[in-house]
């Protein structure tokens, strides 16, 4: 990895956590979306809407490289037939839930330990995420003792754009102060996130994918990043001590 490195962004989904399945967590968190909206429609069918909704907006979200704040997402998108005065107030807590009706999101055992080392490196940490929530990745950070590590947490949700489009990496590291050939990311999507890096000019991208997904998704031509690991820890072989002033 290039010696001049001072600064790691990080993705946070499949990155820094991942979803783990718990039936009892999802079902709480889908009860908890109904009693909230009370719609007239049954279980099965206001899901059923809600998951076409979702993905209209989710494809022309990644056509235009577009995030809707999560006020717009579910006023606009999500439930544009439920009056805006009910639904806006109760945005940030719809978000979540519907975030959670997929399971549990929890780091892997070696992403806190890998944060502190990088930190003790003397490396600046951040976060670059596209993520329809505004306070899930905060709050976490918060109550894992992270939040300290990072620097800047730049979310697609917040900034209203997202990756690949290169203004996402600029604007992290403008907030942090350090040019982007002095900047690497760490994601998990070949396409957004190693196209993004490259057009931002940051100094490396590496991609960190589980054996699956590789197989599932292998990264190609353009595609593909300076380096691949398959688990956090893999950092620390990439980036030593930086020298201190």
């Amino acid at each position: 990895m290039n010696k001049d490195i001072e600064a790691i962004f990080l993705d946070h989904g499949n990155t820094l956590r991942v979803v783990v399945e718990d039936e009892e967590f999802a079902s709480q968190a889908r009860q908890g979306l109904l009693t909230l909206i009370d719609p007239t429609d049954s279980e099965e069918v206001f899901f059923a809407k809600l998951d076409e909704r979702w993905k209209t907006y989710r494809k022309w979200s990644i056509e235009c490289m577009v995030e809707a704040s999560e006020r717009e997402l579910w006023t606009t998108y999500l439930l544009p037939d439920f009056p805006a005065k009910k639904i806006g107030p109760l945005a940030g807590r719809l978000t979540r839930l519907w975030r959670d009706k997929d399971g549990r999101r929890l780091p892997p055992p070696d992403v806190k330990p890998v944060i502190h080392e990088l930190d003790r490196r003397g490396y600046i940490l951040g976060i670059i995420a596209n993520t329809i929530t505004e306070s899930e990745i905060p709050d976490w950070l918060e109550q894992d003792g992270l939040a300290q590590y990072f620097k800047t947490v730049v979310l697609s949700s917040k900034l209203k754009i997202k990756k690949p489009n290169p203004e996402i990496f600029w604007e992290a590291s403008r907030q942090i102060g350090v040019e982007p050939a002095r900047c690497v990311y760490v994601g998990d999507n070949p396409k957004r996130d190693v196209l993004g890096t490259r057009h931002a000019g940051f100094g490396g991208v590496i991609l960190l994918m589980s054996p699956e997904k590789l197989a599932k998704e292998p990264p190609e031509g353009e595609n593909i990043p300076d380096h691949l690991i398959q688990r956090c820890s893999e950092l620390l072989d990439l980036f030593p001590p930086r020298a201190r002033a």
